[in-house]
C-alpha cells in the first residue's frame, strides 16, 4: 500500500537536508487499507513487534508505540542516517503528538499534496495512526485529546481578539485617511 504518512515522509526527506522541520499532530495521520482498517494494520504491527534480536532484545530493533516516533522511524529509514549528512538531516527533524507550547503560536504549513482527500479515493477505508498506536499500547490518546481541546479554545479566543484589533485598525485608518492624504501621496511618489 502507498501510505499517506510515507508519502509525507518522502517529501520531508527531501527537505531535511536544508530546513528544520517540525511535524505536528502525528496522531491524525492516516494509513489507507482495503477492507478492515485498524485490525489489518494492528496485525502488521504485531508482526513487526516480533522482529527482535534473539540473544539480547535490548539491542534492538526498537518498536515505538507513540505515533510521532512511528513516523520519525519511518523517515529515519528513508534517510542515509549513517552518514554525517544524514545525521544532520535527522537532527533537523522533530515530531510531536498534538501541537506543543512553542509551536502553537507559530504559523503552520500544510502539505496539500499529502492530504487524504487528494491521495485516497473516497471509497477507501483508512486507519488513523493515533487509533493504531492506541490499540498497540500507546497510553496518551485521552490526555492528548484534552490538551488539544484546551489549545483550540485558547486559539479561538486569540483569533477573536486578533479580528477585533484588525477591525479597529481598519476603522482608525479610515478615520485618518483625510489627514494622511498628502503623506500617502508623497509615499506613493517615492515608491512605497
Amino acid at each position: 500500500y502507498i501510505y499517506i504518512y510515507i508519502y509525507i515522509s518522502s517529501l520531508i526527506v527531501n527537505l531535511t537536508p536544508f530546513y528544520f522541520i517540525h511535524l505536528l499532530s502525528q496522531h491524525t495521520h492516516t494509513l489507507p487499507t482495503l477492507k478492515i482498517p485498524v485490525v489489518r494494520n494492528r496485525v502488521k504491527y504485531a508482526q513487526f513487534r516480533r522482529k527482535r534480536m534473539n540473544t539480547n532484545p535490548g539491542k534492538g530493533p526498537y518498536h515505538f508505540k507513540s505515533p510521532a516516533r512511528m513516523v520519525w522511524r519511518t523517515i529515519r529509514g528513508m534517510v542515509h542516517q549513517k552518514t554525517a549528512r544524514g545525521q544532520d538531516a535527522i537532527g533537523r527533524l522533530s515530531t510531536f503528538e498534538g501541537i506543543p507550547s512553542p509551536y502553537d503560536k507559530v504559523k503552520r504549513v500544510v502539505v496539500p499534496a499529502a492530504l487524504r482527500v487528494l491521495r485516497l479515493k473516497s471509497i477507501r477505508e483508512y486507519t488513523v495512526i493515533g487509533e493504531l498506536a492506541n490499540s498497540v499500547g500507546w497510553k496518551h490518546q485521552e490526555l492528548l485529546k484534552t490538551l488539544e481541546e484546551k489549545r483550540k479554545v485558547e486559539a479561538a479566543a486569540f483569533y477573536e481578539g486578533k479580528k477585533e484589533a484588525a477591525a479597529l485598525r481598519r476603522k482608525a485608518e479610515a478615520a485618518a485617511e483625510g489627514e494622511l492624504k498628502e503623506v500617502n501621496a508623497t509615499l506613493a511618489a517615492c515608491g512605497y
